[in-house]
């Protein structure tokens, strides 16, 4: 037989094969419904046992989740990538990232954006899948039967990512900056004997780097939700004369009584666009003077 289709055979034998002993349920997702993600705590305000976690590169992509038969956004929108691009994956869910190499945020987004995928730009991506969301296994397990799955498919563009040890925190923060210093983006951390569970808990968490600047008050957007009547997030003015929005960071106190328009905050912010924006502004504090 074919070595294509051999693959084949041994991926329908191993997902089958969970089904039957029920490790893998894959869930119904109504048409739109944002999927059900597990998300990520900050690594530095955890208290751990750094032994019991998996550490794997936080990759600069776009975040997707593979439902068996559509790759979508984390809001639930459908990803038009081309037919090849997803053609022969499996029919369990996959949750990973969309990643085109380190530095190349931008080059993915504005790829995935497009309703008419360009078949150049999508050769570029690879699908890094870090999770098995309908496995019903700790992380262990599911990372175990994520490799099985993903080297029986031999697909060149969806890859397990790479998971590691760790002894302690300071040799974390060593391979931190190593690859940073590279140019990665920062850390993951999965815990081994967790379930996949769709919320924010420390059975995932993120380690970054962060620099910190300074930007004017020029604006205050209205909140929503529980938000509503406090602010929503700053638009402000760097030093450069890039304009943005902070979101993130307040307090309720602040929220209720936000810095003034034309006063100075700091922020803290990954790295910047190839427009010279902030990524992911976080409010510090209001400057004292």
């Amino acid at each position: 037989m074919h070595a294509r289709y051999t693959s084949l055979a041994m991926v329908s034998i191993v997902v089958e094969s969970a089904l039957m002993a029920g490790a893998l349920c894959t869930p119904a997702l109504a048409i739109g419904a944002p999927p059900p993600l597990l998300l990520a705590n900050d690594y530095e305000d955890a208290v751990i046992d750094l032994s019991r976690y998996w550490v794997s590169e936080k990759y600069d992509g776009v975040r997707a989740y593979w439902d068996g038969e559509r790759l979508l956004t984390r809001a639930g929108n459908v990803i038009h990538a081309p037919e090849w691009f997803t053609r022969d994956w499996p029919t369990t869910p996959l949750d990973g990232e969309l990643w085109a190499g380190r530095g190349r945020f931008e080059q993915v987004t504005s790829t995935v954006r497009d309703l008419d995928p360009d078949d150049a730009a999508w050769r570029a991506i690879r699908f890094m899948v870090f999770d098995l969301p309908a496995h019903v296994g700790i992380f262990n397990d599911r990372l175990a039967a994520l490799r099985a799955l993903l080297a029986s498919m031999q697909i060149d563009w969806l890859q397990a990512v790479p998971q590691s040890r760790t002894t302690d925190d300071s040799t974390l923060h060593r391979q931190l900056h190593t690859l940073t210093a590279a140019g990665g983006e920062g850390l993951m951390l999965h815990r081994e004997d967790s379930l996949y569970r769709a919320e924010r808990s420390d059975d995932l968490l993120k380690l970054k780097p962060y620099q910190d600047a300074d930007a004017q008050v020029i604006a205050h957007l209205p909140g929503q939700g529980k938000y509503l009547g406090m602010l929503g997030a700053l638009v402000v003015r760097d030093a450069n004369g890039a304009h943005f929005r902070i979101g993130t960071g307040f307090t309720d106190e602040q929220r209720r009584d936000p810095p003034p328009i034309g006063s100075w905050v700091t922020y803290s912010y990954q790295n910047r666009t190839a427009r010279g924006i902030p990524r992911f502004a976080r409010f510090l504090r209001a400057r004292p003077d």
